[in-house]
């Protein structure tokens, strides 16, 4: 005996305030060995028991499992090594838990059936190469045989970060489903070749129809014109003539036939849901809503075509 203080399990119990049986059962383990024995034979424990103890509820509640315990408490691995080990098996548990919340968070919006459930939870569990590879497979559909979009499919890129948070992976499961519907891939090809069209007209034209609606229309639109009205027309006619120069075509029925066959093809609403989805997934400003001028200019080219 070294004439130090002893205790019972039942000391133990009331200075630590774990119950007996657990602290019985770490014992019988190994884990918390008791010191010696009274006459009796009950167990007995010194002062450190009790701070090892503390330490073995500690990592139990942090969640390593009883045989990982009873090797650091042998010091048989170290304590940085096991919480470094734990915290990375955590790391990846909580991505998996905030994915899944995502996953769910939208079939409750949306109210989703069976089968779209599915794919949500398989689009939300791609791995960077797969989630790279339907990012290609999209971006090839719409651009890949087209010179000179190299910048504009940059712009169309999704980044998904190492570690996004919740709405970054809501955002990133509906684009990716966006990216795989066959009618918005069509969409979007339509508008490259719609474009690239155009830019055959003259050399070295950058822009598109749909630039130079938002630059002539939206101050018409804050303005408070109305499409219809005789105060429209000027604007209408700088749109058509702006365009006309960039196409290297005259201002006349077929031009504004064209124009407004781009503008309809460019109000899929699925492309500016596309484009909202992308600045959460890659972190950006939120884009302007095109819809409102690209609305007033389709107004202002049927109420004056009279084209369906």
């Amino acid at each position: 005996m070294d004439g130090a203080e002893r205790y019972s399990i039942g000391d133990l119990a009331r200075r630590t305030g774990l119950p007996v049986k657990t602290i019985r059962f770490w014992s019988d383990r190994g884990i918390v060995p008791p010191t010696d024995r009274g006459p009796a034979g009950h167990r007995r424990y010194d002062a450190a028991a009790v701070a090892r103890l503390d330490l073995v509820r500690t990592l139990r509640e942090l969640g390593v499992d009883l045989p990982t315990v009873r090797r650091v408490v042998s010091r048989e691995v170290t304590l940085a090594e096991v919480a470094s080990a734990h915290a990375d098996a955590l790391t990846a548990q909580i991505r998996l838990l905030r994915s899944r919340r995502a996953v769910l968070t939208v079939i409750a919006r949306r109210g989703a059936g069976p089968s779209e459930a599915d794919l949500l939870h398989r689009l939300a569990g791609l791995a960077a190469r797969e989630r790279r590879r339907l990012v290609d497979e999209f971006l090839d559909a719409a651009f890949g045989d087209l010179t000179g979009f190299a910048g504009i499919r940059r712009s169309l890129t999704p980044e998904p970060a190492d570690d996004p948070d919740d709405c970054q992976i809501e955002a990133w499961v509906e684009l990716a489903e966006l990216a795989l519907d066959p009618e918005f891939r069509a969409g979007l090809r339509r508008l490259a070749e719609q474009h690239a069209a155009d830019r055959a007209g003259a050399e070295g034209v950058r822009r598109d129809v749909v630039a130079v609606v938002r630059e002539e229309v939206a101050p018409a639109l804050a303005a408070g014109v109305e499409p219809a009205s005789p105060g429209a027309d000027a604007v209408l006619a700088r749109v058509a003539d702006r365009y006309a120069r960039l196409c290297g075509r005259p201002d006349d029925a077929g031009l504004r036939r064209r124009m407004l066959d781009r503008l309809r093809a460019a109000r899929d609403p699925r492309r500016e849901r596309y484009l909202k989805l992308l600045s959460v997934v890659n972190g950006w400003p939120p884009p302007e809503s095109l819809a409102p001028v690209l609305d007033w200019s389709i107004r202002a080219l049927h109420a004056r075509q009279h084209l369906a």
